[in-house]
């Protein structure tokens, strides 16, 4: 297995880019997982369909890490994203005037309707 190649930082998310370390760290490691999970795949999938590809050619050897790099080429599978948002979400801002509320699901649970009093008023 290869290690990850340098990433040129212009190619990343501009999220990605411009947020913080922290970010840009987690979106790296994302990476360098899918990287791995994708040449496990390719391998898998090439060990299984070898007889299809002509058995042991010495060119055989060589398509897993060919489809690996193609696919993270294209962008991959979009699992690095996916990872940073779990291990560095972005910060929630607030819009101007209400203060930031604290949600213990992990902002999971739905919306709430608003409660009415029965004093009001149907328009017809």
């Amino acid at each position: 297995m290869s290690a990850l190649p340098p990433i040129d930082q212009s190619t990343l998310p501009l999220d990605i880019q411009k947020g913080s370390q922290a970010r840009r760290d987690a979106y790296t490691a994302g990476l360098g997982f899918e990287q791995m999970l994708v040449q496990q795949l390719t391998d898998s999938v090439t060990e299984d369909s070898q007889d299809a590809m002509g058995g042991d050619s010495p060119y055989a050897s060589l398509l897993p890490q060919a489809l690996t790099d193609g696919i993270m080429n294209a962008g991959g599978l979009g699992l690095a994203r996916q990872l940073t948002d779990a291990m560095a979400p972005l910060a929630s801002v607030a819009p101007a005037g209400t203060a930031p509320t604290a949600s213990t699901d992990g902002g999971a649970s739905a919306p709430t309707a608003p409660t009415t009093t029965g004093t009001e008023e149907t328009a017809k």
